[in-house]
């Protein structure tokens, strides 16, 4: 039987995070499944940055595609250029990896998504973190009653990010450029999978399993997003699903996601693909998992017709809670004191949000009901109400540092 001839692939946004894609269509290039027809640039890579004699290279992305004969594009641009480019790629029926967030308002994210459905397409959102095989392990172990009834979810990401990180675009740190929606938060972007994650494990990835969205927002840095910010999400199972993040904290740790039941909670280091399974009358258990790569599993899906599994309607959960996000008021600057700068670090540090965000996950609370003095008097609710928080189940995970480095850095 002969072997099928690599897919044709385009790359939009090759530089910052887009240097991970590149990466990935190569070693797929390797394998014999997908050839890099193109890159989309504004400026061209030079060699230097290629590593050799670059493939054909134009700043324009609809002529790109034609002139290149793609089958694939993959999408790493600015969030707010996601949908324009996912149709022009639908027109012309160029399948789809887009990377996550899929857009920066619900109305962007339902424009791109029935335009990508009427043209029949294939599209996959990049969630990487949804292509680890922990997600349905997790989801049969909690449907085998492994932890009791559950009871919610929830998520934590500790991480640190220097000032420049928001000077690293026009776009970064900003809530709107130029009257443009761009919603680049630390819910939204950098910490996007857990949200995306913790969704995925309560069984609410549709737009219609949410009821209610509570947040928090607040930026220790001088910029207009948040950067210190918490969520909660009333499911139309009527369990919660709270994400605590920070860009701020003392110290980076690996962001994770704690399923609870009345018996025991699963917890899994997304980035690790790694579970830790404590429930009532056994010891502790950890399980170490495989991930499918999500561009593969899309070449997958063209040539045999396997499953995708990340498709736009997957998304429309997460997509609400972003919706909700762009539809707070702008995120309140913590106040003077709470915050203070890492000498020779050039970041900022909001002392006792690593505990913060890891209790808020383990209770199922936002930042006001943990007593943050920073936290605001009232939440913002939108859409519905919440339940009361969950009683504490248990300590927070004991923070650990990955054995391996990261399969994904969100650099755009």
């Amino acid at each position: 039987m002969t072997a099928p001839e690599p897919l044709p692939v385009v790359l939009a946004g090759a530089r910052g995070h887009g240097r991970w894609h590149l990466a990935n269509i190569r070693r797929l290039q390797e394998d014999g499944l997908v050839r890099l027809a193109g890159i989309c640039e504004l400026t061209p890579l030079t060699e230097d940055e290629y590593g050799g004699e670059p493939p054909e290279q134009s700043a324009d992305f609809g002529a790109l595609l034609e002139s290149t004969g793609a089958r694939i594009a993959v999408v790493c641009t600015p969030i707010h250029t996601h949908t324009d480019l996912a149709l022009a790629a639908a027109g012309r029926g160029v399948h789809l990896l887009l990377e996550k967030p899929p857009a920066p308002s619900y109305a962007e994210y339902r424009r791109m998504a029935d335009g990508v459905a009427a043209a029949g397409i294939a599209c996959q959102i990049g969630f990487q973190s949804l292509g680890s095989h922990a997600v349905p392990a997790i989801r049969a172990l909690v449907a085998d009653g492994a932890i009791g009834r559950p009871t919610g979810v929830g998520g934590a990401g500790a991480w640190v990010r220097p000032e420049e990180y928001f000077r690293r675009a026009p776009w970064a740190g900003r809530r709107r450029l130029n009257g443009v929606d761009v919603i680049d938060g630390a819910l939204t972007n950098p910490l996007a999978h857990a949200v995306a994650t913790a969704l995925a494990l309560a069984g609410s990835t549709r737009a219609e399993d949410v009821t209610g969205i509570e947040t928090e927002l607040l930026r220790a840095n001088d910029i207009e997003s948040d950067d210190t910010s918490c969520v909660r999400v009333t499911t139309a199972q009527g369990r919660p699903v709270t994400v605590a993040a920070t860009l701020c904290a003392e110290r980076a740790d690996d962001p994770y996601v704690l399923v609870h039941g009345t018996s025991g909670r699963i917890t899994f280091w997304y980035k690790q693909d790694r579970v830790l399974v404590q429930r009532a009358g056994h010891g502790p258990e950890e399980l170490h998992f495989g991930r499918t790569d999500l561009l593969e599993n899309l070449v997958d899906h063209l040539v045999t017709g396997a499953p995708l599994l990340v498709t736009p309607d997957a998304t429309g959960a997460f997509m609400k809670v972003v919706e909700a996000i762009r539809r707070a008021p702008d995120p309140a600057p913590l106040p003077e004191g709470a915050w203070h700068r890492v000498p020779g670090e050039n970041r900022r540090v909001v002392p006792g949000v690593d505990g913060l965000v890891a209790a808020a996950a383990d209770t199922l609370s936002l930042y006001s009901e943990l007593g943050a003095p920073w936290a605001p008097p009232a939440r913002q609710a939108v859409s519905g109400s919440v339940p009361e928080p969950a009683r504490r189940s248990a300590q927070p995970p004991a923070r650990q540092s990955a054995p391996h480095p990261p399969k994904e850095v969100n650099t755009r």
